[in-house]
Formats: structure tokens, C-alpha cells, sequence
């Protein structure tokens, strides 16, 4: 099987910044046809708005995809531009640490599960009945996070909407397989993403935890998570639905407690 998506029409969200940015450019650069989203709309057009031309392979969509008529648009502009969608990047994350999980003010957790699990569910939705649409087939994968299976109270509300994306994939890979979409998603550890450089430049000692704790010894760098989604996206993956697959340099497979218990 061909790790080609040559031609392929792929949907990135939260392509101004971070992965996906890189993931978008990864995509467009082997061949994709793209759709750049992203709420930020500044940045998006600094990115990218001397690349997109009319009739070129990448278009830019700004806008809440929290709305659901941003949704409908952000499909429909696609579908103006392309004519079809085969792939769906749900790129577009809230990490937010929570200092006082017994804060409902400060815990974060209702912001992270209506950016990370309900959008990203109804562009899923959507995206899905497009390709079915289509005749079947398709690839939507999301990102996830290790965090889904470790317990600190300062990750509890990414911790939670974490768990529920594996459970989305899951459920939407289950639902969608007579059609032939497949959904997957990648349980991300440490990427130095843009976010994650600005948080080392306040916090230096933050590195040498992350470090100390990935068995590979280091952190990923953006390039070596892109490859994997072009994986998924591709036909090499043809036969992986419901997959939660761990890129963590080996970090998930660590005691969490930093002390020997006896």
C-alpha cells in the first residue's frame, strides 16, 4: 500500500499554529490539496496568505468552529474549492493547566471539552456525512494526549478531555466503518510545538523534567509527528480504524511515581 496522498483533499484545524501548522504544510508539501483553519485568523493569514491563490492547492478558512455554522462554511468553502474533503486533521487543541482542580472557576475542564471533544466531534460529524456522500472512504485522525491515561491534578481537566477524544475515536470508528471512513487518533507526549518553547523559556527546569522522564531522552520534534499522520491519512493505513496510537518517546511506559513505593 502507497503512503501517497497525492491529490487527496485534506481539512486541517488549528493550522496558524503549533502541529498543526506543521501538519498542514507536511500535507500540502506531499502532494495534498488543503484547507488551513484556524480561529485566528492574523495569524493564519501571516502564515500562509502569500501561498493561497485562487485555483492553487491551499485554501485559508478563518473562524469559531465552537459555532456550528463556522462548521457548515469552513465544509462548504472546501467543497467550493475542491469538491470533495478525504481527510480530516482535528489539529485545533485547548491545553490548559489546572492550578486548583477544586476551582470551578479554574479548572479549565469546560473550555478544553468544547474545543477539544465537542468541536472536534461535530467537524467529524460533518466532515463524515461528506464522505460517505462521496461514496465512502476517508481518513479523519485526532490528537490526543497521553495525559488521557495518567492521573495529576494539575492535568485534570486536559487529563479528562483527553480520555474522552480516545472515546470519540473509538465510538466514530465503530459507527463509520461500514462506510469505509477510518478514525484514528495519536496520543501525543512532549512536541516542541511553539507553546510548548514559549512555556520552557519561563520555566527552564520544566526540560530537564520532561527529558528525564522520556526514556528516548528527549523531546519530539513537530517533523516526526507529521510523518505519522500522513500514515493514518494514507491508504498504507487502509486497514486501522479505532486506533489510539502512542508517539511518547516511550514516556507512558514509565512508573509515574518519581520514587521507588518500597
Amino acid at each position: 500500500m502507497s503512503l501517497s496522498i497525492q491529490g487527496k483533499t485534506a481539512i486541517v484545524t488549528g493550522a496558524a499554529h503549533g502541529l498543526g501548522l506543521a501538519i498542514a504544510r507536511h500535507l500540502l508539501d506531499r502532494g495534498a490539496n488543503v484547507m488551513a483553519a484556524d480561529i485566528d485568523e492574523v495569524a493564519l493569514e501571516a502564515e500562509w496568505g502569500d501561498e493561497a491563490r485562487a485555483e492553487g492547492p491551499l485554501r485559508l478558512r478563518g473562524g469559531d468552529l465552537c459555532k456550528k455554522l463556522a462548521i457548515t462554511n469552513l465544509l462548504s468553502a472546501t467543497m467550493d474549492a475542491f469538491e470533495r474533503v478525504d481527510i480530516l486533521v482535528n489539529a485545533a487543541r485547548v491545553v490548559q493547566l489546572s492550578p486548583d482542580p477544586l476551582c470551578i472557576e479554574a479548572d479549565g475542564v469546560e473550555a478544553m471539552l468544547q474545543q477539544n471533544v465537542l468541536t472536534s466531534l461535530r467537524v467529524s460529524q460533518l466532515c463524515a456525512k461528506r464522505m460517505i456522500a462521496q461514496g465512502g472512504g476517508g481518513s479523519i485522525i485526532n490528537l490526543s494526549s497521553i495525559a488521557a491515561r495518567q492521573s495529576r491534578p494539575e492535568l485534570m481537566g486536559w487529563s479528562i478531555a483527553s480520555a474522552a477524544i480516545d472515546q470519540m475515536t473509538r465510538s466514530l470508528a465503530l459507527a463509520l466503518a461500514p462506510h469505509g471512513v477510518r478514525v484514528n487518533a495519536l496520543a501525543l507526549g512532549s512536541v516542541l510545538s511553539a507553546s510548548l518553547q514559549a512555556q520552557l523559556k519561563e520555566t527552564p527546569d520544566h526540560r530537564e523534567a520532561i527529558i528525564a522522564g522520556t526514556p528516548l531522552g528527549r523531546i519530539a520534534a513537530a517533523a516526526e509527528i507529521v510523518e505519522t499522520v500522513q500514515y493514518l491519512a494514507s491508504d498504507a493505513a487502509s486497514f486501522m480504524t479505532g486506533q489510539i496510537v502512542v508517539l511518547d518517546g516511550g514516556r507512558s511506559l514509565c512508573d509515574a511515581v518519581p520514587a521507588p513505593a518500597h
